[in-house]
């Protein structure tokens, strides 16, 4: 009888109250990749990222999958049609049965657009999306700060966590040859994305494809802005509260 009456629970509860489908949006070093951890351990759903369920796909040799393989191979990008029949195919596994959130997808109106049909053939549309806004000034302070070990992959910040040996220059900013690693004194390195230069391009670029997709989806009600400026454990009350509220 526990059994039977534990399935008539779950029975009832896939009927009346549709699995959650969330997107996680948020430029770079708005702490997305951060917050997105958190969410998968306190909603216990899995996170699908399409670099990841792509590669999937076509290691598993699934039908999507090869014809993915196909492009791929010819040097050609993957279509907006694959990556959705990936996705249709990756949500009928059963970790996805309460639900899941959407990483790195959609990047643009069309694909919004596509996924909400896919989603519509089962009677499902997307249930919350989380945008992290962080002001400009303070993603450049988190991320131009950045210095890493090539080797171990530690990661340093000028502000927030100084290698021992950084000395200033005259202009305020780090001597680069004084940027080495604690524990072996490796030089440090910083990335190519790390500049203010690249990350206006890419903030400019995150801009333009993501809030057309935030507008998308504003009349429903189910947008939710966090302010990513201020420290994690603030931030993540704040998402918490959002999720409980969301649908």
């Amino acid at each position: 009888l526990g059994k039977s009456k534990k399935d008539a629970v779950e029975a009832k509860y896939e009927t009346y109250w549709p699995r959650k489908i969330m997107m996680v949006f948020g430029a770079p070093g708005a702490g997305k990749g951060t917050q997105g951890v958190k969410i998968v351990d306190e909603l216990e759903i899995p996170q699908l990222s399409t670099g990841d369920m792509l590669r999937e796909a076509v290691a598993a040799g699934t039908e999507i999958g090869k014809k993915a393989k196909e492009v791929m191979a010819s040097g050609g990008l993957v279509s907006d049609d694959i990556v959705i029949g990936i996705i249709a195919d990756r949500i009928k596994e059963p970790d996805c049965k309460s639900g899941f959130i959407l990483d790195g997808f959609p990047r643009t109106l069309p694909q919004a657009k596509a996924l909400d049909a896919m989603l519509a053939k089962n009677g499902e549309s997307v249930s919350l999306v989380m945008a992290f806004d962080v002001d400009q000034a303070v993603l450049e302070d988190r991320v131009c700060g950045r210095w890493m070990d090539k080797a171990s992959g530690r990661s340093y910040h000028v502000k927030y966590a100084p290698p021992k040996t950084m000395k200033m220059g005259p202009d305020g900013k780090p001597i680069p040859s004084t940027m080495k690693d604690d524990i072996t004194g490796n030089a440090l390195y910083q990335r190519p994305d790390d500049t203010a230069e690249a990350l206006k391009k890419r903030l400019d670029s995150y801009n333009n494809s993501t809030v057309p997709i935030l507008d998308h989806y504003a009349p429903k009600g189910i947008v939710k802005h966090i302010d990513g400026g201020r420290n994690i454990h603030t931030v993540w009350s704040d998402v918490k509260s959002k999720l409980a509220s969301g649908n």
